[in-house]
């Protein structure tokens, strides 16, 4: 596999860094100049002092607008933490927190693409992706979507037969439910591999036993908690905000405004299975396809998850970084015109801000009403996602489903334990690829499951 264009030498780390940091700084200004009010950072605030001073966790409600629990009762011990400081010096550090996150993204991004990150490309990356929609409304709204989107590609970035290959899949679904499909993924890539599938499997069956031992923990400390969780609020999706929000970028939003109704019914449940099925098989096929199989196997399961989700707000979308460097990465090694018009459309629409332009209220919700245009403007993240699966589906088909160099690369390092930091040596001939308004408002919906 040939390297990022260019080889970035120590002048552009240099100089990358500096673009990096100016660019975070206008990105901070710009958001005191939106007046961020970080809700969805106040609303874990009072899910960790309910649990500390022994309140209901889900009949809590939360700031100006109610919002209620929605996580597992783990991710409400883990946010005790956050009454520590006070609101103001929480909500600074969350903002640097999640810059920090996102660093953290493109470098494992970058490792995911490519196999060996490069400190220019990381930070060149950081430096124009906090400009995107998702994660400028993941850090206005001081929301955890970084964390869960860095714990999973933490993972995936290991070598399969890594004895701790998935843990940090299975504590991201302690916290927040949703990267639960990537359970799924790796127990289906283990049962397809019928020579090779074992650390695959193991690493699922990391993912589950860490998951459940989240659960296990929230049952001892939050019994009551845990108990009205997983019998009535897991199945509740209305508690997290109306259906046809216009921030609600999952199969299930789409089809609530098509509809013109705030609940689609079994619509949304047989779609949703579905692309479920579709997304996961996808997801297999092209994790053995050629080079970067396991970029795009992963990144096909996520925007599974994210279509088939009740509700998958926009900040939800943050999978659209490790996204977009893979488009790149194909495109500068394809040369081909139409990979780049694709790459940049995808550029446009996660930075354009489009679905602020379409008439949104919570209160007289205009979205149930929409014009074709209105909905079509409202349906880009999903329909992204849906080209991406297509195109992930077309590319295995192309190569003929050949075993890619990570997966031979796997199949060699199986049984060696990886170096301390678990970052795999690469093979010297074959490097390791396993691995509206300018200030728009707030999703009604805040922070969503």
């Amino acid at each position: 596999m040939t390297a990022w264009p260019g080889r970035p030498g120590r002048r552009s780390t240099v100089a990358a860094a500096a673009g990096c940091l100016v660019s975070f700084c206008l990105f901070l200004l710009a958001q005191r100049a939106c007046h961020v009010t970080s809700t969805d950072v106040l609303v874990y605030r009072a899910e960790g002092w309910t649990v500390r001073t022994g309140g209901d966790l889900y009949a809590m409600r939360a700031t100006h607008r109610g919002l209620p629990a929605t996580y597992p009762p783990f991710a409400a011990l883990l946010f005790t933490a956050l009454t520590l400081p006070g609101t103001t010096v929480l909500r600074v550090l969350t903002e640097l927190a999640n810059l920090g996150l996102l660093l953290a993204l493109a470098h494992l991004s970058v490792r995911l693409v490519d196999g060996r990150p490069r400190a220019a490309v990381t930070l060149t990356a950081a430096a124009l992706c906090v400009w995107c929609e998702p994660v400028w409304q993941t850090l206005r709204n001081g929301q955890i979507n970084l964390l869960v989107a860095v714990l999973v590609l933490w993972d995936l970035t290991r070598p399969a037969g890594h004895r701790w290959a998935g843990l940090g899949t299975g504590l991201a679904t302690g916290i927040k439910l949703t990267p639960a499909l990537f359970v799924v993924h790796l127990a289906a890539t283990g049962l397809a591999r019928r020579a090779d599938g074992g650390p695959w499997l193991r690493r699922a069956a990391v993912a589950t036993a860490a998951f459940g031992a989240t659960a296990a923990l929230a049952v001892l400390a939050l019994p009551h908690d845990s108990y009205r969780f997983w019998t009535d609020a897991v199945f509740a999706a209305d508690r997290v905000g109306h259906a046809e929000d216009t921030a609600n970028q999952s199969l299930r939003g789409v089809l609530a405004r098509l509809l013109h109704t705030g609940d689609p019914g079994p619509w949304w449940a047989v779609a949703a299975a579905a692309v479920t099925v579709l997304g996961v098989a996808v997801a297999v096929r092209t994790q053995r396809a050629g080079p970067r199989g396991a970029a795009w196997g992963a990144l096909s399961c996520a925007a599974t998850a994210l279509l088939v989700s009740p509700v998958s707000w926009s900040h939800h979308w943050v999978w659209c970084v490790p996204a977009g460097l893979l488009l790149v990465r194909e495109a500068a090694e394809r040369r081909a015109p139409a990979w780049w018009a694709g790459t940049a459309a995808t550029a446009v629409l996660f930075c354009s801000y489009v679905l602020w332009r379409v008439p949104h209220s919570v209160e007289e919700r205009p979205e149930l009403r929409q014009s074709g245009r209105q909905m079509l403007a409202d349906a880009g993240y999903p329909a992204a996602g849906a080209a991406f699966l297509a195109l992930a589906a077309r590319r295995a088909a192309d190569t003929g489903g050949s075993v890619s160099p990570s997966a031979r690369s796997d199949r060699r390092g199986r049984g060696r334990r990886a170096p301390r930091g678990g970052t795999s040596v690469p093979h010297p001939a074959s490097p390791r690829t396993d691995a509206s308004s300018p200030c728009p408002r707030a999703p009604a919906g805040g922070s969503g499951t």
